[in-house]
């Protein structure tokens, strides 16, 4: 059983795009159809319960909006509001204003250069994964990842394994070939579904969230000179998440 490639998350795993990212870029799009909706960061992460943005909206309306009188038109209403949330997510991108997590960016270099096989398992849309791996990580990064499954290219979200099986099944790898990484409860439901081993890094929505079945959970990965927090688990003596660690855990039973 030798490890061949790494799969990540992007929301909350590769950067901080939540709170700060697409939570502005929603209500951005909310006042540019002059609605009065406004996702506070409380809220918000209520909201993260339901994986994928139009589904995110749909929900708002159903439990926390519940006196809005849906137009006849409402899908395609959500349908343009997320184009224009994606819109404003790229601009504030563009402006540098989410950078990648401590230590993703050396891991994935890390990786790269000992020739592992990367993808992208996330709900987010492929032009937001696209927009984020240009600004926040390399010019070309993009093509550094041999697959990105993203939005809505398999019909169940997360915590369905679907988006997981998908990548494996487009790598012609099997489950046990990867390992994931991924920040929240609905995104390791969805790894180890398909069987993948997944390394958890948690952040401020997900501090709460059950991780049962984690090969461990961290603060974030880390670099040589500061050490993440190890919430379970261990680093197997490593300073930090790097390949050594993951390594290890790839290959404990």
């Amino acid at each position: 059983m030798t490890l061949q490639a790494l799969i990540f998350d992007v929301d909350g795993t590769l950067a901080d795009t939540e709170r700060d990212g697409h939570r502005v870029a929603f209500n951005a799009a909310f006042r540019e159809f002059g609605l009065d909706w406004n996702w506070d960061v409380s809220l918000y992460g209520e909201l993260l319960a339901i994986t994928g943005g139009k589904e995110r909206m749909r929900y708002y309306v159903e439990k926390f909006n519940t006196s809005y009188q849906q137009p006849a038109d409402f899908n395609d209403l959500v349908v343009a509001l997320h184009k224009a949330k994606t819109r404003h997510y790229t601009e504030l991108l563009q402006q540098g204003g989410i950078p990648m997590r401590t230590g993703t960016t050396r891991l994935i270099q890390e990786a790269r250069d000992a020739g592992l096989r990367l993808a992208i398992a996330t709900t987010t849309t492929p032009e937001n994964v696209t927009a984020l791996l240009k600004y926040s990580l390399a010019d070309d990064a993009n093509d550094w990842f041999e697959v990105i499954a993203a939005g809505d290219i398999v019909p169940a979200k997360k915590p369905a394994a679907d988006i997981y099986i998908w990548a494996l099944q487009q790598m012609g790898l099997s489950a046990q070939d990867c390992f994931a990484f991924e920040d929240s409860e609905n995104g390791i439901k969805s790894s180890l579904g398909a069987g993948i081993k997944t390394l958890v890094t948690v952040n401020d929505y997900t501090l709460t969230h059950d991780f049962t079945g984690a090969t461990a959970v961290v603060s974030d990965m880390g670099e040589p000179d500061a050490s993440p927090q190890i919430m379970c688990g261990s680093l197997h003596g490593q300073p930090c998440v790097n390949l050594a660690a993951i390594r290890a855990w790839h290959a404990a039973n």
